[in-house]
């Protein structure tokens, strides 16, 4: 593969400005030579007379249609894009050759790790993370997908302390959600005997920062500084919470990863949660990380529909480390199905009629609000109308009023909280109120902002905590919930507290209200209280609600599937467990409403002494 010459080139492979396309230039000698190679090429197109285009993946995964070129001494390819094909060559090799002879192990032993991290680093590893820095460090390229709390931070920064005693990488470009910001500065502190001097990109960029940290939403109009930047001394680039940028190109986070892979001589991506929708995520994942190779070795894996055969592929490319592996003592989750009072019902059952006659002629975003409303229906068909404002809770009648016979049924939702209790809101109590009982703080997890004002509302005796977008110190409920001991309870949704948070020292117990369609939300958000450092005899309960022939059901159903997906994927058996909940009847069935009102005026009898 010549990079250079003397003699002018007869062709010339370059990135163009995005970097997920090649540019292929040719000399007027080759003119026809061009035009027949770009025809070749499945997304091969015509720029001009001596310039064609290609997809980045199209190249890589038919490189040996440049073998036909009738010059080949004289083609001449950009150090980059050299680099690039070389990485994914080497790693190419590296996986056909565990696979062929697995029990000769890894090139790296997880006893070499420590001479291999040079004289800077300090810090300490425990056994499974020396396992995955081996691993990975037997790749050019690569990925942990460790659950939370197995410490991938410090594990990637070990892989980039190894490359940086080795002098292969100078400068490391994070990429991660700006819940991680402060767990990024603190290991670039402690893990080296001199700290890493390390920048938060916010503004103007330290030109003597040797980790640059950004978030995901910046990431795009930072490009191009970004770019000047990696490319002035050799790079590495690490995607945390990688999920994020699962669409890949067809999404703003993705082509702005995409479009700065290349110029890294390393990239490593790290998630526990690397196919939340099945396995295009993953395509998304491994292209970033081997461009062309990885989304062609995933798409090969799952061609036959064999999971465990796929799993077997697919693993020397990725390290992880499970909950098992940790130690921690198992959680227990449970499915509750609760039945819709009669004028709920009716009021779930039109929406669900009047969704089935539009459904013919509804787009797919239709067809996500639609499927939103139903959620919230599912709930209480009252979180569907128009508040004061958005935060505006639901306010019940306790105990509610007789439901009148000669009211519209539009009429009838619009006044719903003064007859009917949320069979979910009414079980949610019912749980808190006995944990309460035994000491025990809950974490109350439901999707909508008026649910959970409203649910802040209705759990007042327990002086709930709440956090979501509009929480005005986020900080502080946060405080409150862990150390206040007349705090029972914290509401927030899975899209606000999901990520970054470890709330496992103090709760053991998680409710939730409702879950939407997105796997890998629902599992970093039971992460928040089942991960490293839990106590070896602490019982985590997880209490999932739903609507008995709603789409909750169906919810359940989809989260099943992909959850089974993923665990088998990552031949991981505690991600397959939650595919399948175990059903257990619901404690509130039986209560009056105005048992109800009883048990949350009741605080006295309550809170522990």
């Amino acid at each position: 593969m010549s990079s250079s010459g003397t003699a002018e080139p007869s062709l010339q492979l370059d990135f163009n400005e995005t970097r997920t396309k090649v540019t292929m230039r040719a000399v007027q000698e080759h003119r026809g030579d061009l035009v027949h190679l770009a025809t070749r090429f499945r997304t091969g197109t015509q720029l001009g007379p001596l310039t064609a285009v290609v997809d980045l993946d199209d190249l890589l995964a038919q490189l040996n249609l440049l073998s036909t070129w009738p010059r080949q001494d004289s083609v001449q390819w950009s150090e980059e894009l050299a680099e690039l094909v070389r990485g994914n060559v080497e790693d190419a090799n590296a996986v056909k050759s565990q696979l062929s002879a697995p029990e000769v192990g890894t090139a790296v032993r997880p006893e070499d790790v420590p001479s291999l991290l040079g004289d800077d680093w300090v810090a300490d590893l425990r056994d499974f993370q020396m396992r995955d820095i081996a691993k990975l460090l037997s790749l050019r390229h690569g990925a942990n997908f460790s659950v939370p709390g197995a410490g991938k931070t410090r594990v990637a920064l070990a892989i980039y302390a190894a490359q940086r005693a080795a002098g292969t990488a100078k400068r490391l470009l994070v990429v991660c959600p700006k819940s991680a910001y402060e767990s990024w500065q603190f290991e670039t502190g402690v893990c080296f005997r001199y700290p890493l001097r390390t920048q938060i990109l916010e503004r103007d960029l330290d030109q003597f920062a040797e980790v640059l940290v950004i978030n995901y939403e910046r990431l795009d109009r930072s490009l191009g500084v970004l770019a000047t930047w990696l490319k002035a001394k050799p790079s590495m680039v690490i995607l945390d919470e990688a999920h994020r940028m699962k669409l890949g190109v067809r999404g703003t986070y993705g082509a702005a990863c995409m479009a700065l892979g290349p110029l890294a001589r390393r990239r490593l991506i790290l998630t526990g949660t690397p196919a939340p929708n099945g396995v295009k995520d993953l395509e998304s994942l491994m292209g970033f990380a081997w461009p062309g190779y990885g989304q062609r070795t995933v798409a090969s894996a799952m061609a036959g529909g064999d999971l465990s055969h796929a799993s077997r592929v697919l693993r020397p490319l990725f390290a992880r480390t499970t909950k098992l592996e940790l130690g921690l003592p198992p959680m227990e989750s449970r499915l509750r199905l609760v039945d819709m009072p009669p004028l709920h019902a009716r009021i779930y059952d039109s929406l669900v009629g009047k969704a089935a006659a539009h459904s013919e002629r509804d787009d797919l975003a239709s067809l996500g609000k639609t499927a939103l409303r139903l959620l919230m229906a599912a709930t209480s068909p009252a979180l569907l109308l128009e508040g004061k404002s958005r935060y505006e809770p639901l306010e019940y009648q306790l105990p509610p009023l007789e439901i009148p016979e000669s009211d519209s049924l539009y009429t009838l939702m619009q006044q719903l909280p003064r007859y009917e209790l949320s069979p979910k809101y009414k079980e949610t109590a019912a749980i808190v109120a006995d944990n309460a009982k035994r000491g025990r703080k809950t974490l109350v997890w439901t999707t909508f902002v008026r649910s959970l004002t409203t649910l802040h509302n209705l759990l007042a005796p327990f002086q709930p905590a709440i956090v979501y977008g509009g929480t005005a110190d986020r900080g502080e409920e946060l405080r409150r919930f862990q150390d206040d001991p007349d705090c029972f309870v914290l509401v927030s949704n899975p899209a606000t507290l999901g990520e970054g948070i470890s709330l496992h020292h103090v709760c053991h117990d998680a409710i939730y209200v409702d879950r939407d369609f997105v796997a890998g939300r629902f599992l970093q958000s039971l992460d928040r209280i089942h991960r490293l450092g839990l106590a070896p005899e602490a019982e985590t309960r997880v209490t999932v609600l739903a609507a008995r022939g709603t789409i909750d059901e169906v919810v359940e159903l989809r989260l099943g599937q992909k959850l089974e997906f993923m665990g088998k994927i990552l031949d991981d058996p505690t991600v397959q467990q939650l595919s399948d909940l175990e059903e257990e009847p619901a404690v509130a069935g039986g209560l009056e409403v105005s048992d109800v009102q009883a048990l949350l005026s009741h605080v006295s009898a309550i809170s522990p002494k």
